[in-house]
Parts: C-alpha cells; structure tokens; sequence
C-alpha cells in the first residue's frame, strides 16, 4: 500500500515560511499541475459564510446513496454540435418521400440568410440490426453491431436552438445560466468517489481543441472546486508535472508535504467558516497519490493487441478517439465516478457540406464507441456502468443552403441520443419524433428528465440532493418539472 505523505508531521528543520502561499510560491515540488493553479487562484476568494446551519465538510470519500444504485460509474460520450438525428438514428420515409417539397409547419431557424423550407430527405440509407430489428444509417455500422445492448431515445427536446443555452441545460440543470455546477459534479458531491488515488471526475478533451464553450462543459459552479472536473491532456504527457524533479523526490518531497499539510491544517483551525479549504486540502493530497496511480491508469500499452484493435487504435482515422475511450474503461475500472469525452469545437455541426462533414465525423468516433459498450460488457462492467452518447441538439428536416451542397440547420425541439447498461433497458427504442423529425411528439424527455434519471440509477433523488448556495437549497433540475424516465429502466 503506497502510504499517505500527509499523514503525520515530520518535525524535520524547515524554512520559516509565514504562510501556505510563501511556501508553495518558492517550492517547485512538482505534485501535479492538474489541481494546483486553479486552487491558489482561487486562495483568496471568501467563503460564503455559514447560513444558520454548521458549515459543510467537503471530501470524495464514498457515501451512501437515498436507495439502490444500478449504476456506480458513468461515462459521457458528449457530441457537440448537434448530429443529425434523421440521418443517423431516426429514419424519415415521409422525409425522404418529399425530398424537395416546402415543409409545411413552421421553421425556427438560426441562420435565416441561408435557411430553406425545402425539405432534405437523408441521402443514406437506413437498414435493421440486432435481433430487436432497430434501423441505423449505414454511416454507423458498429452502433448497429450493439443495437441489442442499448435504448435509443429518439425524443430528446431542449426548446432551444442554440449550441450553449441546449449545452448549459443538458450538463447544468438551467438553459443558458452559467455558474452552475456540471452533471459529473452533483454526482461526485453526492457519492464521493470509490478510488481516492484519482480524481472522480475526469475529462478527456480532443487533440483539435476546447469544445464550444469551453470548460464550462466541466465546471464545479458554486460547489468547491474538488468537484470540478479534471482534465487530461489530449496528448502524452496526459498530465503534466505530475512527477517532480529528481532533487526534490525521496524525503524531501515527503517533508514538503507533510509541511503543507501542517499548515493547511493551522490555516483551517484559525478560519472554520472557510468550508472549501477542506476541499482544497484534498486536492492537493491526491495529486500526490496520482503519482503513481495516474501513470498506471493511463498506460493502454498494457492492453491486448485484440482490445485495441476493437478500439481502432491500429487505424489512423479511430486511433485518437478510440485511445481516449479506452482510456475511460480503464478509469471507471479503477474507481472513478465519472469521465467524459469531448471533441474540439462543435464536429457535429454540419451547416455546409453535409454530405462529406457527416461521414467524416462518423467514421472518427463510431467504431470507438461501440468498442465501449462491447468490451464493459465483456468484462462484466456494463451491469455498473452507463453509458452516454448524444449531443446537445440536433438537425432541422430542412435544407440549409444549395440541396447539394449544403446542410442542416439546428433543432432542439427533436433529437436522439442513446443510453447503456447500469439498469437501462436493452434493445430498445423510446420516443418518436413527428414524421419529418422535426419535433419530439411522443415520450418527450428534456435535459433535466435525463438528470433525474441517471441520478436515480446512481441511487439518488434528484429532488433530495441539495446544495446549500446563497442561502438556498439548489438541486440539479432547478425545481424543474421532470420525472425519471421509468420506462426506459429495467
């Protein structure tokens, strides 16, 4: 067992530093990057101050849940840019019919100098697979090898059209607000985590780039920042300065910290309103234990040849996104709570150019995801683990620009995205958007019903989870009116 340098005092002859911050400023111990600078810039922020109740403590050591759990781990496969759903998940004869006719509902567009009421029927075809016979686009040949293990909701509706307002309220509870914090966040806050050798919420961002709106797609919002997510690097090193320097390893990085602790603790004792000290205290002991455990968990080396090839890691087109999610199998085997995936910028976005920017996209992070779902199965994992696939939004029926040369505009009033394992039902399709996919019109499931329902598999009621913030009890949902989506549960 590796033992924890913040146990004890040393007693060692050290410096006479005269705060946390002298110290830290001219020590370079090189314990991790990752949890470090967002911390001291947050050291001097004032804490709320307690609100009639005794402050909270904050840790992500495991806790109970208000019932059950199905679920013990997640992992988010978040498409940004909104796919298109009609030519994907959600096949249209009606559409393709009256390829070229004006549609006859009414349209919000996004882009009114390029919009269109001609409708765009799907120029791929769409065919069933899996003994529950769900027809999938040709575009997604390894989502159809796992029809059988996933449910299809086809009845998303977010009302919004627009990439950040849908992003917002799909990770945050509130269309557009900012400041709140992520799905991942409620969910560390509520369980803790079940590894305290990494962090519970990880992110794994792309190679190209931030997505749209950047880190608030991970942010801890009002929560203290041990709830935020942490980021790992889209390329080698994952993590930097995660190992110090050789002249500061050994004893004397175990004297530093021991240190640190001491006056952390001397700090907290003179300021006990100070509640995400607690918090930041944590963090710093765990980027020392990452040292280890980090390095172990993110070597895909020790995989066989055949699982990595199942992830397309051997194909250039796959290998940075099949990596990545083979990454994610690896964390939540290891205890991590939650993990998601992005990609850079909105690659689902497909004004222009559908034609070739659909495929492109597809062919990236198909065979990846699937792989995913087959190797938790096989390992025995996705009993525990859910799975998320889905954007924010999806496409308008309508052409978007030149028929042939143009796209799809967006659409929250109708899109899919898909869920696996830990208690969803199998096999499955739910929901139905209208015969154009334009708009959800049976089984509608809104961003805050998705919350409701993951928390539920997790063992949590979303109404019973509170924060206390600004003297309020906040939850996930707003307060909002949303059901857990029992039918999809098994």
């Amino acid at each position: 067992m590796q033992p924890d340098p913040l146990h004890t005092h040393c007693g060692h002859s050290v410096p006479n530093y005269s705060s946390r911050r002298e110290f830290l400023t001219s020590s370079a111990m090189g314990i991790g990057g990752l949890a470090l600078a967002s911390l001291l810039g947050s050291e001097t922020a004032h804490a709320v101050p307690p609100i009639l109740q005794k402050p909270a403590s904050f840790d992500l050591k495991p806790k109970a849940p208000h019932h059950e759990p199905k679920a013990r781990a997640m992992i988010s496969l978040f498409m940004h840019g909104g796919p298109a759903h009609m030519d994907l998940t959600d096949p249209k004869p009606e559409l393709t019919k009256r390829n070229g006719e004006d549609y006859p509902g009414e349209v919000v567009y996004s882009f009114v100098n390029r919009a269109s009421k001609k409708l765009l029927g799907s120029p791929w075809k769409f065919s069933k697979h899996g003994q529950c016979g769900t027809e999938i686009s040709e575009l997604l040949p390894n989502l159809g090898e796992i029809v059988d293990d996933i449910c299809l909701i086809r009845s998303m509706h977010t009302g919004h059209n627009g990439h950040e307002v849908s992003i917002r309220y799909f990770h945050s509870g509130i269309p557009a607000v900012l400041g709140r914090p992520t799905l991942g966040s409620w969910l560390c806050y509520g369980l803790g985590s079940e590894t305290q050798n990494l962090p519970a919420y990880l992110v794994l961002t792309d190679p190209g780039g931030l997505p749209v709106d950047g880190v608030n797609n991970w942010t801890n919002g009002f929560m203290p920042p041990l709830f935020q997510g942490t980021v790992l690097r889209p390329q080698e090193p994952r993590i930097l300065n995660l190992n110090p320097p050789p002249h500061l390893r050994g004893e004397l990085q175990r004297q530093n910290l021991e240190f640190l602790a001491d006056l952390n603790k001397r700090h907290l004792e003179k300021h006990p309103g100070e509640a995400d000290l607690e918090a930041r205290i944590a963090s710093y002991e765990l980027a020392a234990r990452m040292q280890t455990a980090a390095l172990e968990a993110l070597d895909i080396s020790q995989e066989t040849k055949a699982t990595q090839e199942m992830y397309g890691i051997d194909q250039d087109v796959t290998r940075e996104y099949g990596t990545r999610c083979l990454i994610a199998r690896r964390l939540v085997e290891r205890g991590v709570r939650f993990v998601q995936l992005f990609l850079g910028g909105q690659p689902w976005d497909n004004h222009t150019d559908i034609r070739k920017g659909l495929p492109a996209i597809c062919k990236r992070t198909d065979k990846p995801a699937a792989a995913l779902v087959k190797d938790l199965k096989a390992r025995g994992m996705l009993d525990s683990t859910l799975v998320h696939w889905g954007g924010e939004i999806g496409r308008l029926p309508v052409t978007e620009g030149d028929p042939n040369t143009g796209g799809r505009d967006h659409n929250g009033q109708g899109f899919t995205n898909w869920l696996a394992g830990a208690g969803v039902k199998s096999g499955m399709t739910y929901g139905e958007t209208d015969e154009f996919g334009h708009k959800a019109v049976t089984n509608v499931v809104t961003p805050n019903d998705f919350q409701a329902t993951v928390l539920h598999l997790f063992g949590l009621d979303h109404k019973l989870l509170t924060y206390l913030h600004n003297g309020q009890e906040q939850v996930i949902t707003n307060r909002a009116n949303c059901r857990v989506v029992s039918d999809i549960l098994s």
